[in-house]
């Protein structure tokens, strides 16, 4: 390794996979992930024995110092790790995981990093402006849809970024009209209420394929979450079909609602969805219901909106969070 290299050792937690890699850093530039593993997190008892395990798979010592993404909240003396029985005191990190220098940030704050160091070439257009820079001053909104609806935004000032992490996926979710009504009333009957979250993240497909079934009076099909998605964006069904351009919609109402409530001059769609969808953005009525703001229709219209194209965004985030606490 070259004398001007630095090594961390990085940790993307989620509740079913942990991801792990060792990433090489010139000044606060990452060069290169390398001995990337990823372990589930059912398999092990806990993240030091995960930790451990990964030392062993790549056979050779660990850095000292770390970085940890997590599907947590990370301002508490416990972390709970969402959707796992895995838990850390941020206060015994130096003596359980052997780091003399460590940061710890949630897993959505650490895709809003990777979003602050990602190139041209990593933000793919999807509608708006497209010569918008993504680092003038002002702030970038980042949305993930996934498992669930990340939101968190960057407030850029002269050259310099800032991290927000929000529960911005918790808002309550405006219906646009009389099938919005629907879908939301069936939430709420499921849920109590309705939110950004359950209307725009991936398990909120299923919900609205089974409402256009019902005003359709056409059967549904059974189908799981990741055969659904495949059925819709293949276009082989029109119900799936319908469900895919409803949901598209309700994911540009709510990206345009939280650009207009953070002040945002350009809007970044991350998670697995975001992937997923891909071009496909360009086919539907997301732009349509982004911009359907109604007196501040022309402000909407100026806004950029960009896919980040990054396969390790959690990975490369947690690297980006450390050099920001640390300076090279």
């Amino acid at each position: 390794m070259s004398e001007n290299l630095h090594e961390i050792v990085v940790a993307d937690i989620g509740g079913t996979h942990a991801r792990f890699a060792i990433a090489q850093m010139q000044g606060s530039m990452l060069k290169a992930l390398t001995h990337q593993r990823t372990l589930r997190t059912a398999d092990h008892a806990s993240l030091q024995i995960a930790w451990e395990d990964y030392a062993r798979q790549i056979d050779r010592p660990l850095p000292s110092d770390g970085a940890i993404a997590a599907a947590a909240r990370v301002d508490g003396d416990v972390m709970t790790f969402t959707n796992s029985s895995w838990m850390l005191r941020p206060s015994q990190v130096s003596e359980k995981l052997g780091l003399e220098r460590f940061t710890l940030v949630n897993d959505f704050g650490a895709v809003a990093y990777a979003a602050a160091q990602a190139g041209p070439n990593m933000l793919a257009h999807i509608c708006g402006p497209e010569d918008c820079d993504p680092q003038q001053d002002g702030v970038v909104s980042i949305i993930g849809p996934g498992t669930g609806l990340g939101v968190s935004y960057l407030l850029w000032r002269g050259g310099q970024y800032f991290v927000t992490e929000t529960e911005g996926g918790h808002i309550d979710f405006a219906p646009h009209d009389a099938v919005e009504d629907r879908i939301l009333g069936a939430l709420r009957k499921n849920h109590g209420r309705g939110s950004a979250e359950r209307m725009v993240a991936g398990p909120a497909l299923k919900t609205i394929y089974k409402v256009l079934a019902e005003i359709e009076n056409s059967p549904a099909k059974t189908l799981d979450d990741k055969a659904l998605w495949t059925l819709a964006l293949s276009g082989e069904d029109s119900l799936a079909n319908a469900a895919f351009d409803r949901y598209c919609l309700c994911l540009g109402g709510v990206a345009g609602d939280l650009a207009l409530a953070h002040g945002a001059h350009m809007v970044v769609l991350a998670g697995g969805l975001g992937a997923r969808i891909g071009s496909k953005f360009d086919q539907s009525g997301f732009r349509e219901r982004f911009i359907a703001k109604g007196r501040f229709l022309s402000l909407m219209q100026g806004i950029s909106v960009k896919r980040l194209v990054s396969e390790e965004p959690g990975l490369t985030g947690a690297a980006a969070a450390f050099v920001q606490r640390y300076p090279a």
